[in-house]
């Protein structure tokens, strides 16, 4: 466990340039707090000791605005940036070194029993307010957008925005969730259609001037 937590530390230093030193992180930062509760929750839940873990959870939630579940599963090197509002349900998996910005809820889609809760591979960024739902698979290295709605399951090295979620672009090597150069998919299919019916409009303008010449030179 304590292995675990010097790596939550090592990232939070690694993907937030705001981080300045140890003591801040272990003092101030509510996302790490959440996590080490969530770690200690989690051992217990895995003893099979009964109310405790979720008392943990509940303590933690309470301190950090952050709710995680005592038998969500979480790999090393999670950060949650901020982390207000951040929701993650009891059947959820993360892998490892996986980030998650504020709002952001790994959720359930109703009240199937069993896998009802996502599942994130490795290298994964989900941003603000996006919602990831159901018992689906996020590949390693996706990036998924502010505010997306996630409902089926992501390939590797994908980009997903929207609601419901689509897959944009897939890359070849990781890179960093940079929400000013998100491509638009909406945007683009109304541009497209704008340029299509322009060219409709010009070709209907051509058609009816020969028919107009047509009809002068007869």
């Amino acid at each position: 466990m304590f292995k675990a937590i010097k790596e939550d530390v090592k990232a939070i230093f690694e993907r937030d340039p705001a981080a300045r030193n140890v003591a801040e992180i272990l003092l101030t930062y509510a996302g790490f707090h959440a996590v080490v509760l969530h770690r200690i929750a989690h051992f217990l839940w895995n003893l099979g000791i009964p109310l405790v873990p979720r008392l943990v959870s509940h303590f933690a939630r309470f301190i950090t605005g952050i709710e995680i579940h005592p038998g969500a599963v979480i790999g090393r090197a999670f950060f949650i940036d901020h982390g207000m509002g951040v929701v993650i349900g009891e059947t959820a998996e993360i892998g490892d070194d996986v980030t998650l910005y504020q709002g952001v809820t790994l959720g359930g889609t109703g009240q199937e029993p069993g896998k009802r809760h996502p599942t994130l591979g490795n290298h994964v960024i989900v941003g603000a307010g996006a919602k990831v739902l159901g018992a689906i698979v996020i590949g390693h290295h996706v990036r998924i957008g502010a505010n997306s709605v996630v409902l089926q399951s992501v390939p590797d090295n994908a980009t997903v925005v929207g609601i419901p979620g689509k897959v944009i672009q897939r890359r070849q090597k990781e890179g960093v969730l940079d929400h000013t150069n998100l491509p638009d998919p909406i945007a683009e299919r109304l541009e497209r259609l704008e340029r299509e019916i322009m060219a409709l409009k010009q070709e209907i303008k051509q058609k009816v001037s020969h028919g107009i010449d047509k009809g002068f030179s007869e």
